[in-house]
């Protein structure tokens, strides 16, 4: 990537042949493993990017919002909703597209059962139902496998619904992987526990949708998971740069930026802000680190973002940029800055660039 390139600052440049690699890799696991890949598409948002997963063996896609599922449903008729669809828009909608659609979603309480459930009867449809586990996260889901059991319960005996198995996201590990292991441990005993008593109650349990791109190459140290729901994996940032799971070469997605300033003593100052970058911190640094990396200026820190400026500080560098000069950011977290994008600029294996709309950006419904 040059200052040659003939593209708008900042945009977001995807080199194609690192998301080809990424996408690979993570599918070739799962074959190794037998364990179904179901990539969260919050990360990329983007019907070509989901058609390449799928190629590439997918077993379905993973949304978080019933507006993506309805953006995906144009790339893939398996889609699991990792989300409570409780108001009356997005469980209407939910249930309209099940009648054409597999639709599975994941829930931690009767009563978001009670408004999918009574939305797929009107409809005429069923909805597919994960009960959310909390593994460890303490973000949502059910607190025991007793608590399980009786969201299951209730699930296998309401109309519209359909009991498909569990969910869970182990989103608090983000530890370096030789850590992961004994960490894991209390996951699967949860996991196992909450099976048994399922299938001595007479529930099958077909589905346990499990995952994250931290600890995606560990899965198979959970031995019940069937599926995993990874969905940074395709692009990286510095989050997962910093953890350790990958390196500065697996980041596919860079930010161009322009440096706009240079008047400041021992600072450079980039078009990218918050409206590019975010506020997101680094998720091993966290403060320390600042709001990227700059690829050309490595011992540079973005150290301040308003909301068209990006502040780096350059006392630590060799060398300072000039004005106008082209530089690129690794974002430290992907997701949310592919959000703020309408489009972004895919580069192939000859360097040549088109642009890729974001399908459902802002569909945060």
């Amino acid at each position: 990537m040059t200052g040659s390139e003939p593209t708008p600052t900042p945009s977001l440049i995807i080199d194609m042949p690192t998301v080809k690699r990424n996408i690979a890799r993570l599918a070739d696991y799962g074959r190794q493993h037998k364990i179904g890949i179901r990539p969260h598409t919050k990360t990329h948002k983007s019907i070509r990017m989901a058609k390449l997963q799928m190629e590439a063996g997918a077993v379905g896609l993973t949304v978080a919002k019933v507006g993506e599922a309805m953006t995906m449903a144009q790339a893939e008729k398996d889609l699991f909703i990792a989300y409570p669809a409780l108001d009356l828009w997005r469980r209407e909608h939910l249930a309209g597209l099940a009648r054409t659609h597999s639709i599975r979603v994941g829930i931690d309480s009767r009563e978001a059962a009670d408004l999918i459930g009574e939305a797929a009867r009107a409809a005429g449809s069923v909805v597919g139902i994960l009960v959310d586990l909390d593994v460890g996260h303490h973000r949502t889901g059910v607190q025991s496998s007793a608590d399980a059991l009786f969201l299951a319960q209730h699930v296998s005996k309401t109309s519209g619904l359909r009991l498909d198995g569990i969910m869970c996201y182990p989103g608090h590990l983000k530890h370096p992987h030789d850590e992961q292991k004994s960490m894991l441990e209390p996951v699967t005993r949860l996991l196992e526990e909450t099976i048994d008593l399922w299938k001595r109650s007479g529930l099958e349990v077909k589905t346990i949708s499990g995952g994250s791109t931290p600890t995606a190459y560990q899965s198979h140290l959970v031995k019940a998971i069937t599926e995993i729901r990874p969905g940074t994996y395709i692009y990286n940032d510095m989050s997962t740069v910093d953890c350790g799971y990958v390196t500065l070469d697996d980041c596919a997605a860079r930010v161009a930026c322009t440096v706009i300033s240079t008047a400041v003593p021992g600072k450079f100052v980039i078009d990218a802000g918050s409206k590019t970058l975010t506020q997101d911190r680094n998720s091993k640094n966290g403060d320390t680190a600042g709001f990227g990396h700059v690829v050309e200026y490595p011992q540079a820190k973005i150290v301040r973002l308003s909301e068209e400026h990006g502040e780096v500080d350059a006392s630590g560098c060799d060398h300072r940029p000039k004005i106008g000069e082209r530089v690129h950011v690794i974002p430290n977290h992907i997701c949310p800055c592919v959000n703020l994008q309408t489009m972004v600029w895919l580069r192939d294996e000859s360097g040549k660039l088109e642009t890729m709309p974001i399908d459902a950006r802002g569909q945060v419904w």
